[in-house]
């Protein structure tokens, strides 16, 4: 399958030493891993740690993107992302806040507009994963 170079993509290599594992995004390599209570190193976030700093992230530039273009000055933006765990199972939550204060219809606006972010699109199922097994390393 050939893949569209303007799409993102980032390969991931787990090491040897337990679950730590090293990715290569365009110029950039970071590391995932598990906390020491699951048999881990703790050497670097775990994946759904990245998973909730891709979200807050995208919501937070979706948002400013949006804010932008009505030139709304809205400061700093802070988006706190995380997992809940309930009688029904798992789901995740985000809070924002903003640095400036908002009128009611801005608040609203930017509201619809934070489940717009492509990645929380992706986590909510809109994009496909397709899996298989190569049987050979590709460069």
């Amino acid at each position: 399958m050939e893949i569209n170079s303007s799409m993102a993509d980032s390969k991931v290599v787990l090491t040897t030493k337990n679950y730590l594992a090293a990715a290569k995004i365009r110029d950039h390599v970071v590391v995932t891993d598990t906390i020491i209570a699951e048999g881990g190193l703790d050497s670097g976030p775990t994946p759904v740690e990245y998973l909730l700093t891709a979200i807050g992230g995208c919501v937070s530039i979706t948002l400013r993107m949006y804010a932008a273009r009505r030139n709304w000055d809205v400061g700093e933006i802070t988006v706190h992302v995380f997992q809940v765990k309930d009688e029904n199972g798992s789901y995740l939550s985000e809070e924002i806040y903003f640095e400036k204060q908002l009128t009611e219809v801005q608040r609203e606006r930017l509201l619809v507009f934070a489940s717009k972010c492509p990645v929380a699109k992706m986590v909510k199922g809109e994009t496909r994963i397709i899996s298989k097994i190569i049987k050979k390393e590709i460069v």
